[in-house]
């Protein structure tokens, strides 16, 4: 077993308990007794990398968003995709995951979102949980498992640009979490009507392109019932070309990688583009 470091004891939410699925290898600290207080376990990687990003944030101040973004998640490149990163289910007690030493493509959009107005180690562990947790709230019902919902759920996150892009954007009505059979996704999440926006990936065309901005969040959407995007990432603009920046699960990849934007997008279905605030 690696050797985890006690980094620090935060006060959080009463009723608070953490996120995602079951293949994470961070192991979750006791609560103390007190009930508004719980103790944070990071292991030494993530320690170590959250205050170089700290510091590397401190270092340029007058960076607006976009370019804060850009710094942020350019921190990641190369960090390993990992599956499944967050623990907790109906059955399962949530955990507040904070693990640096690998990603999946939600959970790199959570860390860098919440380091955006970090400057302290408390400052991102508060911001990690608002950006998880609809009122902050660590709990598996509570947790925003769609990435609509950052433009959606309380404390919302983002802005939905997606029809303000093209005349060519669909809106359909979609029942997330409902698979086409009527099974559950998730089950013990109850099934949420959403409007869900994109632009078909055949008009993502350089007029397309050209208003979007770096930090942008991109959702790829999915036609599968029951989603409302199968992958998310950074829209950069770079000195070679617009990329997405995403935890890249393709075998080729499987790390943090920027991807060439257009094609990327040209093999997807199309994209849904959220605008933080």
């Amino acid at each position: 077993m690696r050797r985890f470091a006690l980094m620090m004891l935060i006060p959080v939410m009463l009723g608070c308990s953490a996120k995602k699925s079951v293949e994470n290898p961070v192991e979750s600290a006791p609560e103390t007794a007190h009930p508004q207080s719980m103790a944070i376990k990071m292991n030494d990687e993530t320690v170590n990398k959250l205050h170089a990003i700290l510091a590397l944030h401190a270092a340029v101040p007058e960076a607006d968003k976009g370019q804060t973004i850009d710094l942020l998640s350019q921190a990641f490149l190369g960090t390993p995709y990992v599956a499944n990163m967050l623990i907790g289910s109906a059955t399962t007690p949530e955990q507040l995951v904070i693990d640096f030493h690998g990603l999946d493509c939600f959970t790199y959009l959570d860390y860098v979102e919440a380091l955006r107005e970090a400057t302290t180690d408390q400052q991102f562990i508060e911001n990690l949980i608002q950006t998880r947790y609809v009122k902050g709230e660590i709990d598996f019902l509570h947790r925003k498992h769609f990435f609509t919902d950052w433009a959606q759920k309380e404390h919302v996150l983002a802005d939905d640009v997606t029809a303000q892009l093209s005349p060519h954007a669909v809106t359909l009505v979609k029942h997330l979490n409902r698979k086409a059979n009527g099974d559950a996704y998730l089950p013990g999440l109850p099934v949420v009507e959403r409007r869900v926006t994109y632009i078909p990936s055949e008009f993502v065309d350089d007029n397309v392109i050209r208003q979007l901005q770096t930090g942008d969040y991109i959702g790829i959407y999915t036609k599968l019932a029951g989603l409302d995007v199968t992958h998310t990432g950074f829209f950069i603009m770079t000195q070679d070309g617009p990329v997405l920046r995403n935890a890249s699960s393709r075998k080729e990849n499987m790390q943090v990688v920027d991807s060439p934007f257009a094609a990327y997008v040209m093999n997807t279905p199309g994209i849904v583009v959220l605008r933080p605030r």
